[in-house]
């Protein structure tokens, strides 16, 4: 299946956090949109790597996405090495997307930054015609998308470009929600992490409504880019 839009994110949670308001506007235009995870999550100090999976699933459903599949890279201990951009490689050749969303490239979370590059560096091998990916016993054409652009997560970063997300901020909201294991979790036993608290939320909902306001827009999600942007119709800015 081709996707208009194809996100990359390290950790579960990070794409919904990060940019799930973008994902919700666009396939509400029409277009299709997935997601790839690189890890289940395993080291989170809340629920399992199998409860994230199930929430992951919940996620998706709550978006519309079109694909949501997981590499199963190692949590915390993934490389930016050939090994590992290969397997980018064949996700961005699978879905020939026009667009891609992916980590930081700066954060908090080390894997957030180490995310970003390793992302950013096979994208551009994905676009080499001499090196050569299978899926499915099948070789794959090689494919670059025409746009790469940064979700930008706990970090504060200035962004390149605000997306207005005020009609789907309480989508938005119940996709992060559906980690219950990480946000909402029924075990009042069950040991606090920094995301847990309820600052945390608010610190992203507080943000999302500061890129806003920065548009005339109630709610907003900023993206960085490592490429100049250009418009061809100045009336198509806000």
């Amino acid at each position: 299946m081709k996707l208009d839009i194809l996100v990359f994110a390290v950790h579960p949670d990070d794409a919904e956090l990060g940019c799930s308001g973008t994902i919700l506007k666009h396939i509400a235009l029409g277009k299709k949109v997935g997601i790839v995870d690189f890890t289940r999550g395993e080291l989170g100090t809340r629920g399992s790597a199998e409860i994230r999976d199930e929430e992951a699933a919940d996620s998706a459903k709550i978006l519309g996405l079109h694909a949501r599949e997981n590499l199963k890279f190692r949590d915390g201990f993934f490389k930016n090495d050939e090994e590992h951009q290969l397997e980018i490689v064949k996700m961005v050749r699978k879905y020939q997307p026009e667009i891609i969303l992916t980590n930081a490239l700066h954060d908090r979370h080390p894997d957030h930054g180490r995310a970003g590059d390793l992302t950013n560096d096979a994208i551009f091998l994905s676009g080499l015609i001499k090196i050569e990916t299978k899926l499915d016993g099948v070789v794959q054409a090689a494919w670059r998308p025409r746009l790469v652009l940064q979700y930008i997560q706990d970090r504060y970063i200035q962004p390149d470009i605000i997306v207005d997300i005020t009609e789907f901020m309480d989508q938005k909201e119940k996709a992060i929600r559906a980690f219950k294991t990480q946000f909402d979790s029924p075990d009042k036993h069950a040991p606090q992490t920094y995301i847990s608290s309820p600052e945390f939320l608010e610190s992203v909902f507080g943000r999302a409504r500061e890129f806003g306001k920065n548009i005339g827009a109630k709610y907003g999600e900023g993206f960085t880019s490592r490429k100049l942007l250009g418009v061809e119709n100045l009336f198509n800015l806000k």
